[in-house]
C-alpha cells in the first residue's frame, strides 16, 4: 500500500512546479535568499552524504558558474560554452541539450537560466552573446514565435550608441508575471554601452519598458552628470550585471547597478552619476522608479554592486519589517525598508579624500552604515602584513609607498584597495534563513593595488597599428608586454600563435571569453591588425581602415594587480576568505569562520588561512549552510547556528558556483557545478550531486 501511494504521488506531481521542494529560480527564489525548506539532510546525518551522480558536460572551454534550477521534475543548467541542458534530477541522465547549431561557439560565461510557464506553455530563457533565447522546457527546441525565430537582442532598448558595442548577460533574467527583466554585462572601458534596464514580454519577445540608468535631459538624476556631455553617446555603464530580486506581492523589482564607465577615471563624467552604484526599486510592471539609494558617489574604484539583494522579513525591537539587504564589495551590508527605502540602521555620509588625479572631481563624502558591522576587513595597517611572507621587507616597502585609507582615490604611485576589486562580497551573494533572519555571506579578502598611468600611447608614433589598438583596448588586463596577470586569472598572450590559430583569436576579440569583454565595435581591418600583432605577423605597411575609437582620456588603468608575496599568497595576514553569519534583526555578527585552505601552508604548521572564493552559500531548514566556492576543491557543510564544520567532500574540480538543493522522488539532493579553471585551478566539466 505504501509503495502504491508513493507511485500515485509521483504521477500527481510529475510535470508540476513544486517550489517547496524544488529550486525553481536562480539562487532559489525571487527573493534570492539561497534558502531551501528541506530538512531530510540535517545536522545529525549530514556526515553520511555521498556522491549520488556526476554529469560530465564534455566541455572545458571556460568557467562554469551556473546555479542550476530544478523545476517540473527536470534540472536545467549550462556548460562552459553556454550549451543548455536538461537532466533527470535523481540520476543526472541527460534528457535534452541545446547546442546552438549553425552559430559561433560562445566563450562568455553563464550563471544559469530562467523559467516561465502558463498552462502547457513552459519556457527556459538563457543568453548567449547579445541574444536572449527562449526554449521549450520539455524539448529544448527554440520557441520560434519568441522574437525572431526564438531570440531577441539585448541591445533592443539601448539606443543607437550600443549598436556596435559589447553587450551580453552572464546572469539569468528576473521573471515577473509575463515579463523577463534583464541584467547586462558591458565593457568597463570608455567604449561601454549604456546599461539601461529592459523588460521583455516572455511570450512575444517585444520590449515592454526601459529604465535609463544614465538619464537624458529633463529626466530625474540628469543634474548629477556634467551637462556638457552627450551622455548617451559618450558615457556608458551603470548596468545591473549581478541580477535582480522581485517582490511579487508589491509588484516591485530591486535592481543593483555598477559603475559608470570608464571605471577608474571620471574627469569626463563629473557629478555623483545617478543611477550608477545604486539600488533601484522599480515598479516591475512599468519600470517607473519608486526609490533609490546610491552606495558610492562618482565611483572610480570599480565598486559595482556585486550580487542581487536579499528580500526578507525581520523583527527589529518587536516590529516586523519587510526589508531589502544589499551586500557590497567594500564589506558592508545596507538594510532598507522595502516599501519606502528608508534605512533600517543608520547610514552616515563620512568625509573622504578628494585629492584625485588632474581633471578629476570626487565626492567629498561617501555613505557608510553604522550597523551591521562589516563582514570583511576594511582596514589594512602595516602591522597587518603577512608575517609568513618570505619577502616581508619587500612587501613593507611596497606598502609604505602606496596611498592608503577609506575611499583613497586612484593615483599614479598606486593606491591600496582593500578589500580588492572582487570584494568583500562578490557575485555569489548572500544566503538568508527565512526562519531566523540570519544572513550568511562569504568574503573575499585579497588586497589589490590600483595604479594609473598617464596616457602617452595615443601620441607614440613609433607603435605599429596593431600594437596601438592592442594598447588601447587590451593592455589594461593583458599588460603592454602581453604578460597578463596570472594571479588574477588573466593569461599571458606571449606566443599565443603557438597555442591558438588566427580564427580563434579573432573570435575571442569579437565575443570575449569568460570574464573578458569582447570588442565587436572593431572593424575587420582593426581586428586583423591586432591579430597579426599578437601572432607576430604584422607588417609595418599594414593599413587600418577608419573605425571607432575609445574616448581619449588622460589616464589609463595599469591592470587588476593583486598585492601578493613572492609565492603568490596575499600580502595581508590571514584570513583570506571567511564565512560570516549576521543577524539582520539586530545587526550583530553571530559567528565568523575561516573558509578555505592551502594544504601546503597547513603542512608547514601555519593555521588555516582561508582562500579565494567565488560562488555563494545555501542554507536549509535542516540547520545547514553548504558552500563550495574555494580553490581547494572542497564542498563543506557548517552548522548554521554555531558555524561548526560538520561535513566536507572533495570535488573533481573547484566549484566556483552556488549549489542548489532540491528533492526528487522523495530524496534530498545537493548539486554544484565543478568547472574549476578560474585562478589557474584544474579544469572541470561536471555537475556533482550528493545525497544520503
Amino acid at each position: 500500500m505504501r509503495y502504491a501511494l508513493a507511485f500515485v504521488l509521483i504521477l500527481f506531481f510529475s510535470g508540476k512546479e513544486r517550489p517547496d521542494v524544488e529550486w525553481t529560480e536562480y539562487l532559489g527564489g525571487a527573493d534570492r535568499n539561497h534558502y531551501s525548506p528541506l530538512d531530510q539532510v540535517n545536522r545529525d546525518n549530514v556526515s553520511k552524504l555521498k556522491k549520488a551522480w556526476e554529469y560530465h558536460t564534455g566541455d572545458t572551454s571556460g568557467q562554469m558558474q551556473c546555479n542550476p534550477i530544478i523545476v517540473n521534475g527536470l534540472l536545467y543548467g549550462t556548460t562552459a560554452s553556454i550549451e543548455v541542458f536538461a537532466l533527470e534530477p535523481s540520476t543526472g541522465k541527460e534528457v535534452w541539450r541545446f547546442r546552438n547549431a549553425g552559430e559561433v561557439k560562445w566563450y562568455s560565461l553563464s550563471r544559469g537560466v530562467s523559467y516561465w510557464s502558463k498552462g502547457d506553455d513552459k519556457r527556459i530563457f538563457f543568453t548567449a552573446g547579445e541574444w536572449l533565447y527562449a526554449l521549450n522546457a520539455k524539448s529544448g527546441e527554440p520557441v520560434k514565435s519568441f522574437g525572431s525565430w526564438g531570440r531577441v537582442s539585448l541591445k533592443t532598448g539601448l539606443g543607437e550608441s550600443a549598436r556596435n558595442k559589447f553587450v551580453i548577460s552572464s546572469t539569468p533574467g528576473a521573471i515577473f508575471e509575463n515579463l523577463i527583466i534583464m541584467p547586462l554585462r558591458l565593457s568597463e572601458g570608455a567604449d561601454a554601452a549604456p546599461g539601461f534596464v529592459q523588460a521583455f514580454d516572455v511570450v512575444s519577445g517585444k520590449l515592454q519598458w526601459v529604465f535609463k540608468t544614465i538619464p537624458s535631459p529633463g529626466e530625474y538624476g540628469y543634474e548629477t552628470w556634467e551637462k556638457s556631455n552627450h551622455l548617451n553617446e559618450e558615457i556608458g555603464g551603470a548596468n545591473s550585471w549581478a541580477g535582480m530580486s522581485v517582490d511579487h506581492k508589491r509588484g516591485m523589482i530591486f535592481v543593483p547597478t555598477g559603475s559608470a564607465a570608464f571605471d577608474f577615471y571620471g574627469g569626463n563624467r563629473k557629478g555623483d552619476n545617478l543611477f550608477a552604484n545604486c539600488l533601484l526599486a522599480l515598479d516591475a510592471r512599468t519600470g517607473k522608479r519608486k526609490w533609490h539609494f546610491q552606495f558610492v558617489h562618482h565611483d572610480v574604484w570599480d565598486r559595482d554592486l556585486p550580487s542581487p539583494p536579499n528580500l526578507l522579513t525581520i523583527n527589529k525591537n518587536g516590529r516586523q519589517i519587510d526589508v531589502v539587504v544589499q551586500a557590497t564589495k567594500a564589506g558592508y551590508l545596507y538594510v532598507f525598508d522595502r516599501t519606502t527605502g528608508k534605512p533600517v540602521y543608520d547610514i552616515r555620509e563620512v568625509p573622504v579624500p578628494t585629492d584625485g588625479l588632474t581633471g578629476e572631481q570626487l565626492s567629498a563624502t561617501q555613505p557608510v552604515p553604522v550597523m551591521p558591522k562589516p563582514f570583511a576587513r576594511t582596514e589594512f595597517r602595516e602591522e597587518d602584513l603577512n608575517p609568513w611572507a618570505e619577502n616581508l621587507e619587500e612587501l613593507r616597502k611596497i606598502y609604505q609607498g602606496l596611498k592608503k585609507g577609506l575611499f583613497q582615490p586612484p593615483s599614479l604611485e598606486g593606491t591600496l584597495l582593500f578589500p580588492g576589486y572582487d570584494g568583500g562580497a562578490e557575485w555569489g551573494g548572500s544566503a538568508v534563513d527565512r526562519e531566523t533572519g540570519i544572513l550568511y555571506i562569504n568574503s573575499h579578502e585579497v588586497p589589490c593595488i590600483l595604479k594609473m598611468n598617464e596616457n602617452k600611447n595615443f601620441v607614440n608614433n613609433s607603435l605599429s597599428n596593431g600594437n596601438r589598438i592592442y594598447i588601447e583596448y587590451c593592455s589594461s588586463c593583458h599588460k603592454a608586454d602581453l604578460s597578463g596577470m596570472s594571479q588574477a586569472g588573466i593569461p599571458s598572450l606571449k606566443d599565443i600563435g603557438k597555442r591558438k590559430d588566427s580564427q580563434y583569436v579573432a573570435s575571442v576579440i569579437s565575443q570575449g571569453k569568460g570574464m573578458m569583454t569582447g570588442f565587436p565595435q572593431l572593424t575587420n581591418g582593426q581586428k586583423g591588425a591586432v591579430v597579426a600583432y599578437l601572432l607576430g605577423k604584422e607588417k609595418s605597411s599594414i593599413l587600418v581602415e577608419n573605425g571607432p575609437k575609445k574616448a581619449v582620456l588622460p589616464y589609463v588603468f595599469d591592470g587588476y594587480t593583486r598585492f601578493l608575496d613572492k609565492n603568490g599568497y596575499p600580502a595581508v595576514k590571514p584570513p583570506w576568505g571567511q564565512l560570516t553569519a549576521v543577524n539582520i534583526n539586530t545587526g550583530k555578527i553571530v559567528w565568523q569562520k575561516v573558509l578555505g585552505e592551502y594544504k601546503e601552508l597547513t603542512a608547514k604548521g601555519i593555521p588555516q588561512t582561508g582562500a579565494d572564493n567565488y560562488g555563494g552559500a545555501v542554507v536549509t531548514k535542516g540547520g545547514l549552510v553548504f558552500i563550495a566556492a574555494t580553490n581547494d576543491r572542497r564542498i563543506r557543510a557548517f552548522d548554521k547556528a554555531t558555524g561548526a564544520l560538520l561535513w566536507e567532500a572533495e570535488l573533481p574540480a573547484s566549484g566556483f558556483a552556488t549549489p542548489s538543493v532540491y528533492e526528487s522522488n522523495g530524496k534530498q539532493y545537493l548539486v554544484v557545478a565543478c568547472g574549476g579553471t578560474k585562478l589557474g585551478a584544474k579544469k572541470g566539466d561536471s555537475y556533482v550531486a550528493f545525497a544520503l
